[in-house]
């Protein structure tokens, strides 16, 4: 899964905007551009990086006024993004977006050269400094943003079910804290590992609902052994796309939160930007969707037109910012016969949300 890893190494280049994407190449013309820093050359993750900069050019096509965008692709982030970063100022960089690993994020920070307007996406462990902005996907966010759409439904109890996964331990621990935080209780945990023997006493319980931290796959093994009437919550993890009808079927009546990019056709900035072809897989659209929504911040960060009281409607979900970290909130959606469409519920107010996913650690 692209949220549990991006890590390697070698030598980094760079490509204009509109060229063929050759990352073998270095192009050392100085001129006033946006940078876009991302582990392209990388075996592992450099899918996950291109889909990253397929959104961030589609977002860049659509404005005639912005500068141009020079992409310099690397293997290893958190080697290379030091002298990377020097490379795209000394080519002259006006501002930059990158990079997207943990690791690397953490390698620029230490590095302490940030000196244009600089939108790293992931974060770094601990308070993050003053300077750079971060912006990255949060899925453990969401999983707080769950905790407090249930507080808001009148929910008091809570049975937890995971797998033995990492990431789904982080989403339990996120939603716990957010739930029991917000006044809840948790009533039962179930580490699910495949024998459906675990789930058997689950029952229907007034005030009580069932948070699901798992993908997929498993989670379309442990709905089936539910009772219709219990509550189901989880993340977008649970969300592989509109065309996978048989194992949304199998998720009916599941609520998840995720990005309007997926779940809002009409939703105005949707609608504006152009969309990948072919289409991505579900978990490379919202990296796409990463992508538009950093191009836009960084203008918003270039140009110095950000305030504290702004908020953007993006692609993502809804952004603010918080200290230096711009958090982006889904929207509420729900399963029904085989399809995932927008829920009455309304998205929970802003909160305190945990630090960013790591991209390139457990």
């Amino acid at each position: 899964m692209i949220l549990l890893a991006l890590y390697v190494s070698s030598f980094a280049n760079a490509t204009e905007l509109g060229a063929v994407p050759d990352y073998r190449q270095t192009t050392p013309t100085t001129v006033a551009h946006i940078a876009l820093l991302l582990p392209l050359n990388s075996p592992l993750f450099g899918d996950a990086a291109d889909a990253v900069r397929q959104g961030f050019v589609a977002a860049s096509s659509t404005d005639r006024h912005t500068l141009p965008v020079r992409v310099y692709g690397c293997l290893d982030e958190e080697r290379e993004i030091a002298a990377l970063y020097a490379r795209a100022i000394a080519n002259g960089a006006r501002a930059v977006v990158g990079p997207l690993t943990r690791s690397g994020a953490s390698a620029l920070v230490a590095a302490q050269s940030i000196s244009v307007p600089t939108l790293i996406l992931n974060n770094v462990e601990g308070t993050p400094p003053k300077q750079p902005y971060y912006f990255g996907m949060a899925v453990e966010a969401e999983a707080q943003q769950i905790a407090q759409l249930a507080a808001l439904q009148g929910f008091h109890q809570a049975v937890v079910i995971n797998t033995p996964a990492p990431i789904d331990r982080r989403l339990q621990f996120a939603f716990e804290a957010a739930w029991v935080k917000s006044g809840g209780s948790i009533l039962r945990e179930i580490e699910f590992k495949g024998d459906p023997a675990a789930l058997a006493d689950v029952t229907d319980m007034p005030d009580t609902l069932v948070f699901i931290a798992a993908d997929a796959e498993h989670a379309r093994l442990i709905r089936p052994y539910l009772p219709n009437q219990l509550p189901l919550y989880s993340t977008s993890q649970v969300f592989a796309g509109n065309r996978n009808n048989l194992i949304n079927f199998d998720l009916s009546n599941i609520h998840f939160v995720d990005m309007p990019w997926l779940l809002q056709p009409d939703h105005p900035a949707v609608m504006t930007f152009p969309h990948a072809n072919p289409p991505l897989s579900a978990e490379h659209e919202r990296l796409y969707a990463l992508g538009i929504d950093a191009f836009r911040l960084i203008q918003l960060l270039l140009n110095k037109s950000w305030s504290p009281d702004l908020s953007l409607d993006g692609v993502t979900g809804q952004i603010e910012l918080d200290g230096q970290v711009f958090q982006h909130q889904g929207i509420p959606a729900v399963f029904v016969q085989g399809q995932a469409q927008l829920s009455s519920q309304q998205p929970a107010p802003k909160i305190q949300m945990f630090p960013e996913q790591p991209i390139d650690q457990p």
